[in-house]
């Protein structure tokens, strides 16, 4: 099984806003539409013009529909991704070697070479984060664009994540989380950035930023007219950001 390392020179990670993401789906088609044409290793899908389509996706967006207590319904939109833990349970399970954690940077990468397509880092993230693609029988996972984020070809201002790049209403923010001065840690200091489902205990290099409060007073979680289950996992994370509305 693959070790992690101790300590990364970096923490390159995401921050992004739930208060400003519209759910557009910018970030997913760009994703894709970067991973098919550039890195070279294609996101298949299967029928995708058929009654039952499918495919690999290494950044999907999930809208949720919650109805506050004397407020007008909102939709409050999850985009969801790897989150390059720093203790990534998903590279200690891999029995090949195929998933690591990147020294230079902190980024969590597999080396579909070695890759045997058993699911266990599947079976292992927390987050969902890692999609086995049919065709070529290996898992993959969001790779933060490592073939932009240092690519001289690029012009300087190309050289970030194709989601974030594109994304229409500054709602992704790229960065290193390990340095406390840069710009995205920043962010997160001002926001009060969260880390996803902290009681998983792996530390995600990824932070999320709550929606900001509105002028109403203080009521019951907005998800509880939605979920009839106890807020565990990720409808408690989220359920726990939303009361604090």
């Amino acid at each position: 099984m693959t070790c992690l390392p101790g300590k990364t020179d970096k923490a390159l990670g995401l921050v992004i806003d739930l208060d400003t993401c519209v759910g557009c789906q910018a970030c997913v088609t760009a994703c894709k539409g970067w991973n098919d044409q550039g890195y070279g290793a294609p996101l298949s899908d299967q029928n995708p013009y058929g009654s039952n389509p499918s495919g690999t996706f290494l950044n999907r967006v999930h809208s949720y529909q919650v109805q506050p207590v004397e407020a007008a319904p909102m939709i409050v939109n999850f985009p969801r991704s790897c989150l390059h833990c720093a203790d990534a349970p998903c590279v200690t399970v891999c029995p090949t070697g195929a998933s690591y954690k990147r020294v230079e940077d902190g980024i969590v990468l597999v080396n579909e070479d070695a890759c045997i397509g058993c699911g266990l880092c599947a079976w292992a993230c927390p987050y969902g984060a890692r999609e086995m693609d049919a065709d070529a029988g290996v898992m993959k996972k969001c790779t933060l664009c490592v073939d932009r984020i240092y690519n001289e070809n690029l012009p300087e201002e190309d050289r970030e994540p194709a989601c974030v790049r594109t994304c229409p209403t500054g709602a992704r923010h790229f960065g290193d989380l390990g340095d406390p001065e840069s710009a995205v840690s920043q962010l997160v200091a001002a926001r009060g950035g969260y880390d996803l489902m902290p009681e998983q205990g792996t530390k995600p290099v990824n932070k999320y930023l709550a929606p900001r409060k509105k002028d109403r007073p203080d009521q019951a979680s907005l998800l509880a007219p939605l979920l009839d289950i106890q807020a565990t996992g990720f409808a408690g994370w989220l359920d726990r950001v939303l009361r604090k509305i």
